[in-house]
């Protein structure tokens, strides 16, 4: 009882806060500003991405955790475009194959459970000459130190920030999930803990 509490009462306010640090905010900027027309976000969360769509028409706001999703209502409300909520998982995604063009995730693959399945998801609804832009924090490959933390402490940080995994390789896991990168930039994010610090910041599209 008092976990659940946790999940839906506290846990949702903690996330918003620190994902509005300023670094983060900036690579969100960098990633979204290019993107037009239609686009479907994977974990809508708190909204914090609407101010960077600059030249969206729609946005499928892809967020199963209603009591989240709440949080974003003021964000909507100034929002310029048309916001739709999609109540739905990433692991089944509610859309026709090959129907989108733009497709967004900005730090919400470390906590899908079944991450595959969800890429297989994302790589069915893509078009053929549709883009998936990601964001997302990533095992350290460069430090063996803070690599083996990573993998020593996701059990515990799965418990306290609702299933995310500190030591997923997510260059692989698109590579395995029959993904091309476009971009691929690894960076450390200023105000993280050290442990979270390594980012990727990704445009991929499906081999041809």
């Amino acid at each position: 009882m008092i976990y659940k509490f946790y999940q839906q009462h506290i846990f949702p306010h903690l996330l918003n806060q620190v994902m509005q640090t300023p670094s983060l905010m900036d690579k969100r900027r960098e990633l979204l500003l290019p993107l037009s027309g239609e686009v479907l976000e994977i974990g809508f969360g708190t909204g914090l991405n609407l101010a960077f769509y600059q030249n969206v028409n729609t946005l499928y706001a892809l967020e199963p955790n209603a009591d989240i999703y709440h949080l974003a209502a003021e964000r909507i409300h100034a929002t310029p475009f048309e916001v739709h909520h999609v109540q739905a998982s990433a692991e089944k995604l509610p859309f026709a194959d090959a129907s989108l063009d733009h497709i967004v995730s900005t730090w919400t693959l470390c906590s899908i459970a079944h991450v595959q399945q969800a890429l297989d998801e994302i790589y069915r609804v893509l078009k053929p000459s549709g883009t998936f832009h990601l964001l997302e924090h990533v095992l350290h490959n460069e430090n063996q130190r803070i690599q083996q933390l990573q993998h020593l402490l996701t059990p515990i940080q799965k418990k306290v920030a609702d299933g995310c995994h500190l030591n997923r390789n997510m260059e692989k896991l698109l590579k395995d999930a029959q993904f091309e990168f476009m971009q691929c930039e690894y960076f450390d994010a200023e105000g993280i803990p050290k442990i979270g610090r390594r980012m990727l910041l990704a445009r991929a599209r499906k081999l041809d």
